[in-house]
């Protein structure tokens, strides 16, 4: 029989210890795998399996507002990439995207299919403020996610009736009072015309602007608003032109974004700063009027632009456009409604990631969560954040001026959640 020493005896007592403490551990990650499963149980799981994510995109492929169809490519590129190396927690993610054509009782019709026929996780990215606020209250009653809209109506962060919805682009009140401030320093004088689609986007922002100038110097001498059904922009233009105004504010998506720039170059005899909302400041839109025409014009930002030198050696930048020759081949990288897309999609990786638990109510939770969350396709300084009572996520920009054949980043970034407050204010 073998001996007992002092030495066996302590090893023994030591494995004895390791193995109750293993045993210990073990049973506490049960019981906190059991505690986390029960406040699971009960929330809905439509959508997602241990496997897969399913979710579903509304943009407008065909209509005015075609241009923004491009930004669904950059989402499923990302999905696409993201797929390859694993998926999102092991989750593989198929990225439906329905067409409504910019047309609000359409997108209804598509919230529904996603809904109740392709049975979506989410409906991630419905864009433009008619659409997504048609849909809206369907997907609350229904309890479906509605992250990272594509519209910067201030609406989806100051409303507190429909907490499954969230914004993700600066809102456009916030936007409108980051031109009024740069205005105040460089045009203390300045007389603004200014256009503007006739919805609640182009009211949004426009309110924003006025509210913004309020006992400053500067006046806004003339309006023109348009429909999204009108087949141009150029009586408005020609009227606005008539105010003699030095500047003017162009609140337009990309069709008429062009249309009004291309009739501001061909007016030699009026020649105001061009401010651009952010939404039509694609080179895109710009490209069709010719660069030389738009020399000078002026924007606003909050993602890097790939069409600019100064990230030719940035990783994410690099990952994007490898992306994009592998799983988009036809795609533009220089556009920036890809990189819009590519960081929106981002941006929701990082809140699937946060769920706490792998439900809808999970991510609804998750994207009111966000501290300061890094998403590497955005300027540097800018990082997510959300709270219960605040559903913006993103709230700094930068201006920007076009020169040459692109943008180019000036001044300071502008917080604007420190710098004005809430958009309600």
């Amino acid at each position: 029989m073998r001996k007992t020493t002092p030495l066996r005896a302590a090893a023994a007592a030591s494995a004895a210890l390791l193995l109750a403490t293993a045993c210990n551990s073990q049973r506490g990650q049960d019981d906190k795998d059991a505690a986390a499963d029960g406040a699971c149980r009960g929330q809905q799981t439509t959508g997602i399996t241990d496997k897969t994510i399913k979710l579903g995109g509304i943009y407008p492929l065909s209509g005015p507002a075609s241009a923004y169809g491009t930004i669904g490519n950059g989402v499923n590129t990302y999905f696409k990439y993201v797929n390859g190396k694993g998926g999102i927690n092991g989750r593989t993610v198929e990225f439906v995207v329905r067409d409504d054509g910019y047309q609000p009782p359409k997108a209804v019709e598509e919230a529904r299919r996603l809904v109740e026929q392709e049975k979506v996780f989410a409906v991630f990215q419905t864009l433009g403020t008619p659409s997504t606020a048609a849909v809206w209250d369907y997907l609350n009653k229904r309890k479906v996610p509605q992250p990272f809209v594509a519209t910067g109506a201030s609406v989806w962060g100051t409303d507190d009736k429909h907490p499954w919805t969230t914004g993700w682009q600066p809102n456009y009140v916030s936007e409108a009072r980051v031109y009024a401030k740069y205005l105040k320093e460089e045009k203390p004088k300045a007389k603004v015309a200014v256009l503007y689609q006739n919805d609640d986007f182009g009211k949004d922002l426009l309110g924003g602007f006025e509210a913004a100038l309020a006992g400053s110097g500067i006046k806004v001498v003339a309006e023109e608003s348009y429909e999204v059904t009108d087949p141009s922009v150029s009586a408005q233009m020609t009227s606005l032109a008539r105010s003699k105004a030095n500047v003017l504010l162009d609140i337009t998506t990309p069709k008429f974004g062009s249309q009004a720039l291309a009739a501001d170059a061909k007016n030699t005899e009026w020649n105001p700063l061009h401010i651009v909302n952010a939404v039509s400041a694609s080179t895109t839109v710009l490209k069709p009027v010719g660069f030389k025409n738009v020399q000078g014009l002026v924007s606003a930002t909050y993602f890097k632009d790939p069409a600019d030198p100064q990230w030719a050696d940035d990783a994410e930048m690099k990952t994007y456009k490898k992306a994009l020759r592998e799983y988009a081949p036809d795609s533009d990288p220089a556009n920036q409604f890809n990189a819009y897309g590519w960081a929106v999609a981002s941006s929701l990786h990082k809140a699937l990631d946060a769920m706490k638990c792998p439900t809808r109510e999970g991510l609804r939770d998750a994207v009111r969560d966000l501290k300061d969350v890094k998403v590497d396709m955005l300027l540097p300084g800018v990082t997510l954040s959300t709270g219960s009572d605040d559903a913006f996520p993103l709230e700094t920009m930068q201006l920007m001026r076009f020169k040459g054949e692109r943008w180019q980043l000036f001044g300071e970034p502008v917080d604007t959640r420190k710098e004005f407050g809430s958009p309600e204010n």
